[in-house]
């Protein structure tokens, strides 16, 4: 049986096919890497989401500490400045309601700022990303 020229070969079922054209393999190997870049796309979308959400907590969580504490500063402050200032003066007090206040303040930085480092941005996507190197050489199992 005559292939009429200009197509390819096909092999009978069975038969290893060992000569695909160019065009072919170039067809196979654009797919492959557009699926391996979408793939990764989804992957460092998901991870940034999830990152962003914890950022999100803990930036929210550091701003409804700071309006609380506002007002709790306020209200507290000018009674124990008021109540102090009847036993010391009122200059002393007012150093001392303001170095609480201080106290407070790093204690909430403290725990905000360990919040904000939980966040891990994108440990899987940044990972993958160091495979693809080996896999386009062909050494997928170097990546193990």
């Amino acid at each position: 049986m005559s292939t009429p020229v200009g197509e390819p070969t096909r092999s009978q079922p069975g038969e290893q096919e060992d000569h695909r054209s160019i065009g072919e393999l170039l067809r196979r190997v654009t797919t492959d890497v557009s699926t391996l870049v979408r793939q990764e796309i989804a992957l460092a979308k998901a991870e940034a989401k999830e990152s962003a959400a914890h950022a999100g907590k803990g930036a929210g969580l550091l701003g409804g500490a700071g309006v609380s504490a506002h007002f709790v500063l306020l209200f507290l402050s000018v009674a124990l400045w008021w109540g102090l200032g009847n036993a010391t003066g009122r200059a002393w007090s007012a150093l001392v309601v303001a170095l609480v206040w201080a106290v407070v303040a790093a204690v909430l930085a403290v725990v905000g700022r360990s919040q904000l480092q939980k966040t891990k941005g994108l440990p899987q996507t940044q990972q993958s990303l160091q495979q693809i190197p080996n896999a386009a050489k062909g050494h997928e199992e170097d990546n193990r």
